[in-house]
């Protein structure tokens, strides 16, 4: 068991990303979240999954692929997929893009709680980058350079998550 700030141990901590299609900003979270949190044993499972089903199986956007690669994390394979019920139950954090899809997430999670115990803390990923309610806006139908300012972001965050929580 790991020791968490507060001194209570504790198992690694789990995190899922999620924004709507699961294509652009959650597997670019996932995949930049493990890169910064390689080797961490405070660190499970970390995933990412969409509000619709959209692009359920599909691998993430070429232009996604493309800014992990430029950023040096050539090794990231996905499957998009939906968020599930069994997702508030399976991990300690469930980090949102936008406001959007954070309300679809606490709505679901009431859902979910009056069925059975949800562990998940369903939060804004950017509450962890230093401006409180900062959202990750959807580069899918813009250029590049929203894939390249949404990269930054991600990693604003993952290292402001890893300071606040570990």
């Amino acid at each position: 068991m790991e020791t968490s700030k507060a001194g209570v141990d504790q198992a690694p901590i789990s995190v899922l990303f999620v924004c709507l299609g699961n294509i652009c900003r959650s597997p670019l979270a996932e995949a930049t979240f493990k890169s910064i949190t390689a080797g961490n044993p405070k660190i499970g499972d970390v995933d990412s999954a969409g509000t619709g089903a959209y692009h359920t199986g599909d691998s993430p956007d070429p232009r996604t692929l493309d800014t992990l690669r430029d950023n040096g994390i050539n090794d990231f394979e996905h499957d998009a997929r939906k968020v599930q019920a069994v997702d508030f139950t399976d991990f300690d954090y469930i980090l949102a893009m936008d406001s959007d899809n954070l309300a679809y997430l606490q709505r679901m999670k009431q859902r979910v709680s009056a069925r059975a115990s949800g562990k998940g803390k369903v939060m804004l990923f950017g509450d962890f980058g230093g401006r409180k309610h900062e959202e990750v806006i959807d580069p899918y139908y813009g250029s590049n350079n929203g894939f390249t300012i949404a990269y930054e972001q991600m990693v604003r965050f993952s290292k402001g998550f890893v300071k606040e929580v570990l």
